[in-house]
Parts: structure tokens; C-alpha cells; sequence
């Protein structure tokens, strides 16, 4: 059978030596959590399979179950040389939903907390010549409060705008085998004003780092610094100058070694800033035409079927004239961010935070450290022009949030990264903020329109919580939601959608038009997010199906999309 999601899934740090782990599983449920008690992984074998990396229950997975799952296991045996083995290994999981242990030859070699980050163990003092067994134990409660859980439902059945739930591995895992000295991390700082490219490296032993840069297979820039302890700072001067735009993404090609590690990677050059209303991208003011994108697929769930499934998804939506995404309430896998930066299209990394109660302080432990793992591993990335640590805080059970989460966890994403703006929390409740945004699901076309005017006019930014943030005049602002309009042809009392349906397609292309021309039209607005790109389950706002067919002529929304945005240069 052949692999899985074959591809290397972290194009920004890829080396030669690894092995794809794709592919079917030993599995088995664990309704009792009582599989550590019993040592499961000590066991020869699990009673079912799996097809990872799609959760169980997905279809892709062959297990489709459909039910709550507290536990999961997961056993794969696997074949190292002794080639391999002259330097260090280590296993890689693209995400496991939600505690992960993980076993090599029945020993533990790693916790990790945490559905949607990355993260490895060195396994080198636990793998041998020859045969190895890995056994992998995930729990998972999303209705417990105590967890991000996005938008994966807390009751049996989907419902609203909460979905099919995913448990267990659900990206690409693989093993890496690298030298004894090594390239840890890599940051780039790319510098558009000197035409350069800073770069900060965290290592393993003593070397010489060599850094080389391609345009289209042409060298143009290189630079060699002796590294004797465990950062590295250098700066590659480029020859050629190719600036990351909107639609074309422009990437060179980078070749760095430390010792005997070889690592290919890419970066883009692009700056993004904020300047009173306006979002620059390389010092011009550009608008940000965006599209609600949430990440599920009918067969995989939270997981794309193909690589190719993720590239389709791009076109799709630049093929209705937007020219970015928020890509919402999930966190998206390096491969996607990878198709995003090559197609020169603009999201905002956003991390899944509904279902934990921001009521209780224990939920900043909950979230701080997983957010700032994604934080990091997708700093690199081009096409991430902005953070949005969390959506919407709503009142859990009754209770309010407690503002100093939000502000904590917005401090650490700006000390930790100065080249990005930070919305704190989408929507509401706004507590420090660099964009204030709003999401506005009103259907009345007049109404809407009128309220911008106002605004553009120098009136006040309606808000539907003004007893609980404060937008302060001069502030960029983001109608980061609305529209989701509902639209099933075929039966228009079918699924759930915002307002009351249109009764026909001209009705909904005009509402469409009325709506999304408001904004463009109002020069003190960088930008809007249209709810959805596809329908997801029950959820019938999508300008696309499901299955990702379009509902309308491609052409006729771009149209709409495309006019000139009076904030726009």
C-alpha cells in the first residue's frame, strides 16, 4: 500500500535523512484509560488497525468511529540500519489531539500537552540496530474545559458551527536522523530596506555555518561564520531583489550546513507593519480580502486527504479575488503555511482556544506553552502576516474571562516575535490589541451600510460589546467576520447559516455585493473576512460545498472582491 501524505511535512527545515511513518498502525480503543495501568506498551500487538495520519474518526482512517474517545493506542514497528544510527535520532509528530506519551521498545521517552503543536523526542538512547517498536498513547476530553478543543463539538451530534471531533494523531509522524552536531532552530528576520537577510540559529557543537540563497536556481548570497556556542547570529547580503507579494510569492531557496548537517529551506522577503488605519505590505497599503477558512475535510476531518487537497484550497479562494485567510480555530500544518507562502497568500495563525475556560487561571497553563510552540515553529513563514491567539471569548458558564490571560499571552507573542501585529482575541473581548476588530453576521444590507458610513464619516464603530472593550479612535480596524450566508439551494430551511436565507441566487449575490462593498468603500477599514469558503457538515454559509464544488459563477464574486478598497494605495 502506498504511504499516505508522502511529502516532507516541514519544507522549512528539511533534511535528507528521514523516514516517513505514514501508513497503517496497530490501534486500539481505550475507553477505561486504564491501558497504562495494564502496559499496553509493553504489548507485541494492539487488537485494530489504523491508517494514520487521519484520526479514528475519519473515514480516511478505516475506522470512522464517530463516538467520544477518552483514550486511543497506536503501535508501529519499523526497521533502522546501523548507517543511520551514527548520529542522533528523533521521532516527529505533526500533532496528537490531545496528551500524547509515546514508548520506543517499551520504554517512555516523551510527554507532550497539546492537540495542535508540533514536537519531537530524541530517541537515540532507546533505538537499536534492526527492529524497534513505537507505541503511542493519546487521552482526550473536550468537554472537560481544560483544554483548546476548536471547533471539534461537545455533544454527540454536530451542531451550530461545531463539528466532527479528531482524537489522536492526526498529522504526519516521522523519524529524523541527524549528525552529532546540529542545527537546532533557525529564525529569519528578512530585511527588505537593506536587502538582506538576518538569520539566528541555535545549535549543537562547534563548526563553521554555511549559508547559501537561490533565486530560481541562481546564487545570490552566501556567508560562513565559525559558531562556537550555541547561537548564531549572520546576515546574507542578496544580489537579487525579489520582494513576497500578494499572488506571488517569490521564495528563494536557502542551503545551510553546520558540520555534517545539511539543511534546504526558503524564506520570502517581505515586511508587514501597521501605519494609523492602514495594513502595509512592503510599505504599501493593502487591503486584506479574506475568507474564514476552518480547515475540515468530509473524508479526513482535520486532516487533508492529499497534499494537493491543500494547494486546492489556496486556488479555490484566490479564484474568487481573495487574497488571504483567517485560518480559524485550528491550527494548520506546516505544508499548508508551505503552499501559502509559494502562492503569495496572507493568513492570520490563530490557535483553537474554544471549549477551555478562560475563567479559571489554570487555562494559562493550558495555552501559553502550547501557543508559543506554534509561535515558533511557524515564525518562519512568510504568508503569516498577523497572530490571533484566540476567538471570541465568550463567558463559560456564566463566567467571565479573566482579562490578565489575554493580556499575558498577547505580551509574550509580541516579545516573542516584534515583526507581526497581534490581535488578542478576535471579535470579543478586546483586552490589548494591535487591530481591533469586530465580527458583523447583521443581514440587512441598508443597515450595515449606513453604520460604515457613519464610521468612515468620522462617527462612532458600532459595537456590539461596548460594555466590555473599548475601541479607541485612530486604531486600525478589521471586520474580521460576516456575512455567512446561508445558502442551500436546494432546500433553504436545510442546515445553519446566519439571518434568514436568501430565496434566490440573485437575492444572495446581492446581498453578497451590498454587504462586502460596504467595507471596501469605507477608507478607514484595512480589511474584511468573509464567513466561510465551504460548507462543513451542517454548516451551510460557504460560498463552495462541502465537498468543494462552488455554489456561484467564480467570476461574479471576484468581481465583487476585487473592486478597489478606498484605504487601499
Amino acid at each position: 500500500m502506498s504511504i499516505p501524505r508522502p511529502e516532507h511535512p516541514f519544507p522549512q527545515m528539511e533534511r535528507e535523512n528521514w523516514i516517513n511513518l505514514n501508513g497503517e498502525w496497530e490501534f486500539e480503543f481505550d475507553f477505561g484509560r486504564s491501558g497504562r495501568d495494564r502496559k499496553f506498551f509493553e504489548r507485541e500487538s494492539l487488537n485494530d488497525k489504523i491508517i494514520v495520519p487521519f484520526c479514528p474518526e475519519s473515514e480516511l482512517s478505516g475506522v470512522n468511529y464517530k463516538d467520544f474517545i477518552p483514550a486511543v493506542w497506536y503501535k508501529r514497528d519499523v526497521e533502522i540500519s546501523e548507517a543511520l544510527l551514527k548520529g542522533n535520532v528523533f521521532i516527529h509528530f505533526g500533532a496528537v489531539d490531545y496528551k500524547c506519551f509515546v514508548y520506543v521498545n517499551g520504554k517512555e521517552v516523551g510527554i507532550h500537552t497539546g492537540g495542535y503543536s508540533s514536537f519531537k523526542f530524541d530517541i537515540t538512547d532507546f533505538v537499536k540496530v534492526g527492529h524497534n517498536r513505537i507505541t503511542v498513547y493519546a487521552e482526550d476530553d473536550v468537554r472537560s474545559g481544560k483544554q483548546p478543543r476548536g471547533k471539534q463539538c461537545g455533544n454527540f451530534y454536530s451542531m451550530g458551527c461545531d463539528y466532527t471531533r479528531t482524537t489522536g494523531i492526526w498529522q504526519t509522524v516521522w523519524l529524523e536522523f541527524v549528525p552529532k552536531t546540529y542545527i537546532k532552530n533557525i529564525k529569519y528576520y528578512p530585511d527588505t530596506a537593506q536587502g538582506c537577510l538576518h538569520i539566528k540559529s541555535d545549535v549543537v557543537g562547534k563548526g563553521t555555518l554555511n549559508v547559501k540563497a537561490f533565486y530560481e536556481g541562481r546564487a545570490c548570497g552566501e556567508i560562513s561564520a565559525e559558531v562556537t556556542g550555541d547561537t548564531s547570529f549572520v546576515t546574507v547580503e542578496l544580489s537579487e531583489i525579489h520582494l513576497w507579494e500578494l499572488g506571488a510569492g517569490n521564495l528563494y531557496d536557502l542551503e545551510i550546513s553546520f558540520g555534517d548537517d545539511l539543511i534546504k529551506s526558503y524564506f520570502g522577503l517581505r515586511e508587514v507593519k501597521l501605519d494609523g488605519y492602514k495594513f502595509l505590505l512592503n510599505g504599501k497599503s493593502v487591503f486584506q480580502r479574506t475568507v474564514l477558512d476552518q480547515g475540515f475535510y468530509m473524508d479526513g476531518i482535520y486532516t487533508a486527504p492529499s497534499d494537493e487537497a491543500l494547494l486546492n484550497d489556496i486556488k479555490l479562494s484566490m479564484d474568487m479575488g481573495f487574497n488571504g485567510a483567517r485560518l480559524h480555530q485550528k491550527v494548520f500544518e506546516p505544508r499548508f503555511l508551505y503552499h501559502c507562502d509559494k502562492m503569495g497568500y496572507m493568513v492570520w495563525g490563530e490557535h483553537a482556544n474554544w471549549g477551555l475556560d478562560l475563567s479559571n487561571t489554570q487555562a494559562l497553563l493550558s495555552f501559553l506553552p502550547e501557543w508559543m510552540e506554534i509561535v515558533e515553529r511557524d515564525f518562519n513563514h512568510p504568508a503569516i502576516i498577523g497572530w490571533c491567539p484566540f476567538n471570541e471569548t465568550w463567558d463559560y458558564e456564566g463566567r467571565r474571562q479573566i482579562d490578565d490571560i489575554l493580556a499575558v499571552v498577547y505580551k509574550y507573542t509580541k516579545q516573542f516575535d516584534t515583526t507581526r501585529p497581534c490581535i488578542d482575541t478576535s471579535g470579543n473581548f478586546h483586552v490589548i490589541t494591535d487591530i481591533y476588530d469586530v465580527h458583523d453576521y447583521r443581514q440587512n444590507a441598508s443597515e450595515f451600510t449606513e453604520s460604515y458610513v457613519t464610521f468612515g464619516n468620522g462617527g462612532e464603530l458600532r459595537d456590539a460589546f461596548k460594555d466590555r472593550q473599548h475601541y479607541k479612535p485612530g486604531q486600525p480596524v478589521f471586520v474580521s467576520e460576516y456575512g455567512g450566508i446561508k445558502w442551500a439551494p436546494d432546500d433553504t430551511s436545510a442546515g445553519w447559516g446566519y439571518g434568514e436565507a436568501p430565496k434566490t441566487e440573485q437575492e444572495f449575490l446581492k446581498r453578497y455585493e451590498d454587504l462586502t462593498t460596504a467595507l471596501l468603500d469605507t477608507p478607514n477599514i484595512m480589511g474584511f473576512c468573509y464567513t466561510q469558503l465551504y460548507d462543513i457538515e451542517q454548516e451551510v454559509n460557504g460560498l463552495y460545498y462541502y465537498d468543494r464544488r462552488p455554489k456561484f459563477d467564480t467570476e461574479i464574486i471576484k468581481k465583487i472582491n476585487t473592486k478597489k478598497a478606498a484605504i487601499e494605495d
